[in-house]
């Protein structure tokens, strides 16, 4: 509270014994002090728009976080007494891209106009960027960080770009490797029965979102645990952040490689915990 960042709920809601709501101060609380070295320039009430507004350079960066409840998660995934050999990935990712479309129409509104958002309202500039922090810490394993989905790339990456799990394709004279590579997954299927997009960041409609700020932290970075961090960029944003403006052990870069194909590469910081602004919790 002392850092001023908090708005004034923030106590209300971290006491409220509501899981979803202590969960979403918890995430609020370690994601500033992650964001402590940055610059936080002044902004008219912290109860108004985005939970934090920092700078990168002369860029204005709104980051919005949410941390979204296992709804639809099965109880053997989530309860560390059972074993649960099988790994819910289709269910954990339906989770990070309601999360996603929910903090994007934040910003944009939703689709049919109806409802409006951060741009329309004037609380967030066109210029600005704007980030979406989802802390995926609700959807894991007991105590065990998951970050990565089926294709190894994190489940933040899954939901705006159409990456489906490796395969290989072996030819069946030869039995050899034919084709090898990641399938290609526009859709997943929700219980619904529906078509949920997984290529946000290749529709237009999406380019004022700059990134994803994937983190998987509870607080045990304050006990020496590592937590898993990991910012994946918008190749269409309307105004990208720059590299290194958030703390993560991964940055995620998407450049076109020819009007079909985008080459996803990763960019390692694995010294993130000794660089400057990422320090112990509280410390």
């Amino acid at each position: 509270m002392s850092s001023g960042l908090a708005d004034t709920n923030f106590v209300i809601e971290l006491t409220s014994g509501h899981d979803s709501k202590f969960w979403s101060c918890i995430s609020e609380a370690i994601l500033a002090d992650q964001l402590r070295e940055n610059v936080f320039p002044d902004r008219r009430t912290v109860n108004e728009g985005p939970d934090f507004l920092v700078m990168d350079g002369e860029q204005k960066a709104w980051i919005e976080v949410i941390c979204p409840e296992p709804r639809g998660i099965p109880s053997s995934w989530l309860n560390i007494d059972n074993d649960s050999t099988q790994f819910p990935y289709i269910e954990i990712l339906l989770r990070w891209t309601a999360s996603i479309k929910e903090k994007a129409e934040k910003l944009i509104g939703n689709r049919d106009g109806t409802v409006n958002g951060y741009l329309q309202t004037g609380v967030v500039a066109p210029e600005d960027a704007y980030i979406i922090a989802v802390n995926g810490c609700q959807l894991r394993n007991g105590p065990f960080p998951e970050l990565f989905g089926i294709s190894q790339f994190p489940f933040a990456a899954e939901a705006v770009f159409p990456i489906g799990p490796f395969q290989i394709s072996i030819n069946r004279e030869s039995m050899e490797i034919a084709e090898r590579g990641y399938q290609h997954r526009p859709f997943i299927i929700n219980r619904n029965s529906a078509q949920v997009p997984t290529y946000t960041f290749l529709d237009p409609r999406f380019e004022p979102i700059s990134a994803i700020w994937a983190v998987d932290v509870n607080g045990g970075y304050a006990f020496g645990n590592t937590e898993q961090m990991a910012v994946i960029h918008n190749p269409n944003a309307s105004n990208p952040i720059s590299q290194g403006l958030l703390p993560a052990q991964y940055e995620y870069l998407a450049t076109l490689r020819n009007d079909n194909e985008y080459l996803l590469e990763r960019i390692d910081h694995q010294d993130v915990f000794n660089r400057p602004g990422v320090r112990p919790f509280g410390d």
